[in-house]
């Protein structure tokens, strides 16, 4: 595997093989249950290093920043890996 870039994991192989390389590794861990959950909300995932007018826009400072929008207006947000309150920020949301 190259070093440079975030590359995506599809199997225990790959993680073993990463793992297996010398140096400094950081695993950025997430689940896609949310989206299963809450079939009727939209999930999108953004890199601020790609899109860095749109994290500065949302005044993204720290990661993971999780921002709810109700029809085109912010209405939550969840800093840091929070799942409890991510997900009550959900339900909050979906039920409003």
């Amino acid at each position: 595997m190259g070093k440079e870039g975030v590359h995506n994991l599809g199997s225990k192989a790959d993680f073993d093989s990463a793992l297996s390389e010398p140096g400094l590794m950081v695993l950025d861990c997430f689940a896609t249950w949310f989206s299963n959950t809450y079939t009727d909300t939209r999930f999108y995932k953004l890199d601020v290093d790609e899109i860095p007018d749109v994290a500065q826009e949302l005044s993204v400072r720290a990661m993971p920043t999780f921002i709810i929008f109700k029809d085109g207006q912010k209405v939550g947000e969840v800093v840091g890996a929070n799942p409890t309150a991510l997900e009550a920020a959900i339900k909050q949301n979906v039920a409003a």
